[in-house]
């Protein structure tokens, strides 16, 4: 989902996501339930990281791994490589750049292999190769059959991961298309720029 600041894509994700009302209507999701019912196949990372800063990765997924009845540190490792950091690594969280705390963000999101993972602005203070190797995992994990609904002011990162592109204005959904017929678009346009 792109769109300006103020749109209204990060209120729209918390209300897909049970964390806020909306003002009108409802939002049914995963077979017609509401957020609260499926929130167990739901992964959401919101600005805020949500993370322990006293505690180091690995302590900060077992954590949330509790959470969900996960009792297996192999999850929880193999939850930290797939988004490219060391499990052994026994730095406080506070002392982590914000580009790995983004990535231990979506491995937390993750964690519990969830249907639907709901991300608002993932790749926010991220570096160049780290922002590329989490568009990587979104598409593996939407390889998986995994639905993921990505707020982002970086549209071309997913634009080879992303099935659809959704525009938003003034709280409004304004346009829907296909991420295919977006790349055919910005690849006729920097054609023209030469």
């Amino acid at each position: 989902m792109v769109g300006d600041n103020g749109a209204g894509k990060s209120t729209l994700l918390r209300v897909v996501a049970g964390l806020s009302q909306p003002s009108r209507g409802s939002v049914r999701l995963l077979g017609g339930r509401n957020a609260r019912q499926v929130a167990h196949l739901i992964g959401y990372m919101g600005h805020a990281p949500l993370l322990y800063d006293e505690l180091d990765g690995m302590e900060n997924l077992r954590y949330f791994a509790g959470l969900y009845g996960i009792a297996d540190d192999a999850v929880c490792r193999e939850a930290m490589h797939r988004i490219g950091l060391d499990s052994t690594l026994e730095r406080r969280v506070g002392q982590y750049s914000q580009g790995m705390r983004q990535r231990l963000s979506l491995a937390r999101a993750g964690l519990h292999d969830p249907q639907l993972m709901l991300l608002d602005e993932p790749f926010s203070n991220v570096d160049t190769h780290s922002a590329s190797y989490m568009a990587g995992v979104l598409g593996r994990l939407r390889d998986r059959g995994k639905t993921i609904f990505v707020v982002t002011h970086q549209a071309g990162l997913v634009e080879h991961v992303a099935d659809e592109f959704v525009h938003m204005a003034e709280g409004r959904i304004v346009s829907r298309e296909s991420a295919k017929r977006v790349s055919a678009s910005v690849a006729a346009d920097a054609g023209g720029a030469g």
